[in-house]
């Protein structure tokens, strides 16, 4: 059960006399995870048959969201530019992203450990660019659809941070992905 904004002062007056600035502090912590809540229940709606289809993981996490989306709905094998599913994907975000205030978006590309093939060689050096590539290309769609910019951050982690073993083709596919983690800029 999620605590609502009520039973928080509650609690932080229960335990005894409270200071004004205390008292404001946590109504703000209570503001912010009721509307952490509410961005959290849209995009989960939004996303339901991703989400069912194992492709999108929701996340809600202290003072943050964080969506993974899997590569393969993204990108072309090997590729850096938004396939069509990608950006339909995508384009149900951006309802939920436009509306938001007082957060940053952080894309997040990760990729799996097997080097760059001789075709992408010339382009991207190493798995570092190639998860850079695919986090910017997320960013300038989402910006091209109406998301303010100053939200946004990409950064590309490579295959420094694993979510699943890379010994199995499963394993490599859960690491390439783009993650899209919401945060309040008070955190």
């Amino acid at each position: 059960m999620k605590p609502t904004k009520g039973l928080v002062l509650i609690a932080a007056l229960g335990v005894g006399c409270v200071s004004d600035s205390t008292y404001k502090q946590e109504e703000q912590n209570a503001d912010a995870l009721a509307a952490q809540n509410a961005t959290y229940k849209q995009l989960d709606t939004q996303l339901q048959s991703e989400v069912k289809a194992d492709q999108v993981q929701i996340q809600q996490l202290k003072d943050q969201l964080k969506v993974t989306i899997v590569n393969q709905i993204l990108f072309p094998e090997g590729g850096w530019e938004l396939n069509r599913a990608g950006e339909q994907t995508l384009e149900k975000l951006v309802p939920t992203l436009k509306t938001l205030k007082g957060e940053r978006i952080e894309v997040n590309g990760y990729t799996d450990n097997v080097p760059i093939g001789p075709e992408l060689k010339s382009r991207f050096p190493s798995n570092w660019e190639l998860s850079t590539a695919r986090a910017t290309d997320v960013v300038r769609y989402l910006v091209s659809k109406g998301v303010d910019p100053k939200l946004l951050s990409a950064t590309g982690f490579g295959d420094t941070q694993p979510v699943a073993s890379n010994d199995t083709p499963q394993g490599r596919a859960k690491n390439r992905r783009i993650e899209l983690v919401l945060k309040s800029t008070g955190s």
